[in-house]
């Protein structure tokens, strides 16, 4: 069981890396919340002594994908009151 537990890590790194370049090529911040919610969680694998069920790395995923989003959303979000304007065309 801690043999399987050992190997999961890297599961979680590879999928990360997956949604890093989905990020890459489709921008927006959609996947990179995502990502670092598997990078996280693979860490979390890694350097745990304790085994965890498929459910609760999942739920660890999900709520540490959420923190992300939100963090990144606060973090790149235009300040309060501002909207972005575009005075010319790209093609002029």
């Amino acid at each position: 069981m801690i043999l399987d537990l050992v190997l999961l890590w890297w599961v979680w790194m590879a999928f990360a890396l997956v949604l890093v370049i989905l990020e890459v090529a489709i921008p927006g911040f959609i996947f990179l919340g995502f990502a670092i919610g598997a990078a996280i969680t693979g860490l979390l694998v890694l350097f745990s002594l304790f085994t965890m069920g498929a459910a609760v790395l999942l739920l660890i995923f999900a709520g540490l994908s959420l923190l992300a989003w939100l963090g990144l959303r606060h973090f790149f979000a235009l300040p309060a009151g501002q909207v972005k304007k575009f005075d010319r065309d790209i093609n002029d």
